[in-house]
């Protein structure tokens, strides 16, 4: 059975969760901000099957988020590296990564600390916040639609609490 796909759909999660939302696809995005560029090491790293991950692969290249280099101008070997794209996913990494180490772990007993590679201090937990600085919960988020037609935005909120 084929899935559905979201690529088209009005919706920036729905396009995000079409192009890495994939089994695997965010293993291999964690791999790649570790350092790791080749198909044999990602395959050894996640364990997943050559045919998978070349699929996966594949889709990561074609959505520019990976690019697909020669490893030497001469080689018929190809690495994988992240682009600005890809890049720009880092925040996503570590926000996942950190809800991961305080709801999926016994507290404290998750596999790693993240540390600023220059200081070794340890990484604070990633916030939401406004332009102004502002620490946004839930309840203050408002979306306003954008259209081209300027006479049809609205406005979704959530109800506040209390």
């Amino acid at each position: 059975m084929q899935r559905k796909s979201w690529a088209e759909a009005n919706c920036p999660m729905a396009r995000s969760v079409d192009l890495i939302g994939e089994w695997g696809s965010l293993l291999i995005l964690r791999e790649a901000f570790g350092g790791v560029r080749r198909f044999d090491d990602f395959q050894k790293q996640i364990g997943i099957s050559r045919n998978l991950l070349t699929t996966r692969l594949k889709k990561l290249v074609d959505g520019g988020v990976l690019e697909r280099r020669p490893v030497h101008s001469d080689a018929k070997r190809h690495e994988y590296v992240l682009t600005e794209k890809g890049e720009d996913l880092f925040a996503t990494i570590v926000a996942l990564r950190q809800w991961g180490d305080r709801w999926l772990f016994p507290k404290g007993d998750y596999p790693a600390d993240m540390l600023d590679g220059r200081d070794q201090s340890p990484v604070a937990r990633i916030e939401v916040r406004s332009e102004q600085g502002r620490k946004l919960k839930l309840a203050n988020l408002t979306l306003k639609a954008r259209r081209t037609d300027k006479s049809s935005r609205r406005s979704i909120s959530r109800p506040r609490k209390g």
